[in-house]
């Protein structure tokens, strides 16, 4: 009867549409399997979306959606790639052209530009420009947050200055590096004027999303993908915490959500997941959680599949 409730729950807080937006990395790259794709798995997770009436459509279809406030399909997928690795070029794209499904590739311009190995070529994204947008993935892939404003406006000035030169246009939408940030981040990034900024936290997208922190989900390795379409955004409104405590005790979990909501679960990194009371729509709680991780995910939600997260980084 509770496993019955909670589905009611979600499905009666979500029937506006959620779409699903993926980020993959590398490509049949044996030396890098933990980020790495085979091409069997790509066919796999393609054939799937033909298969069950899912349209990959392009990033920025999604994102005029979301500007307008309009519903979006939950049928709806949109394709990245990080980092722009050669074994995109070399592995992939000829799978993305079979399928002629549409994808955003963001450029870690330091890596193409000084033509660090296993990299493309600029000559080598201008090609894959053809089937794709191209975006910004900064220029040195620093950890933003450990950084001051002024690095991060250097950064990133620097890459979009870099890449307008190669590719003759300014990139419009901009992904963090290892998917991280904060609201110095954030908040810097916005300056430069992109149409939108994406960051690596699970979950998905519907008209209610910040065009300014878009959630994506990874696809690395060999994927339940059925279950990765069952992600839905919690709306929530996190509060606490804001940033990775100095001494690793997270103390206090709080955010605001739908008052109708009474029964959640929560996961932290290493601890799992656990059933709490919510009370007028407030997540407020004491945890004394040991943190163990550099980097830890936070996530609230009615289920293991309908969620809000928060990552805090050391």
């Amino acid at each position: 009867m509770r496993y019955l409730f909670l589905i009611f729950i979600s499905s009666y807080l979500y029937l506006q549409a959620n779409s699903h937006i993926f980020v993959y990395h590398r490509f049949a790259d044996i030396k890098h399997p933990s980020t790495s794709t085979s091409k069997q798995e790509l066919e796999k997770e393609f054939k799937y979306f033909k298969n069950n009436n899912y349209k990959v459509v392009p990033l920025e279809k999604i994102l005029s959606k979301l500007k307008n406030k309009e519903t979006i399909p939950s049928n709806w997928i949109a394709l990245t790639i990080d980092d722009a690795y050669e074994s995109f070029y070399t592995n992939a794209l000829e799978i993305f052209k079979k399928y002629n499904y549409p994808f955003t590739l963001y450029v870690y311009v330091e890596a193409t530009n000084r033509r660090y190995p296993d990299f493309m070529t600029w000559d080598e994204i201008k090609d894959a420009s053809k089937y794709g947008k191209i975006g910004l993935h900064s220029y040195s892939h620093p950890h933003l947050q450990k950084l001051t404003i002024n690095q991060i406006k250097k950064d990133t000035k620097k890459a979009i200055e870099v890449f307008k030169k190669n590719m003759n246009f300014i990139p419009k939408t901009y992904a963090y590096p290892y998917g991280e940030y904060n609201d110095k981040v954030k908040n810097t990034i916005k300056t430069f004027n992109f149409d939108a900024i994406i960051n690596q936290s699970t979950g998905t997208v519907n008209k209610d999303s910040d065009i300014f922190d878009i959630h994506r989900l990874a696809l690395v390795g060999d994927v339940n993908i059925k279950h990765k379409l069952r992600y839905k955004t919690l709306d929530a409104i996190w509060i606490e915490p804001k940033v990775y405590p100095k001494d690793k005790i997270l103390r206090h979990i709080k955010a605001k959500v739908n008052p109708k909501i009474k029964k959640l679960k929560l996961y932290v990194t290493g601890n799992g997941w656990q059933d709490i009371t919510v009370k007028n729509g407030l997540v407020d709680l004491d945890v004394n959680i040991k943190l163990t991780r550099s980097r830890t995910r936070i996530m609230i939600g009615t289920d293991v599949f309908t969620i809000s997260n928060k990552i805090i980084i050391k």
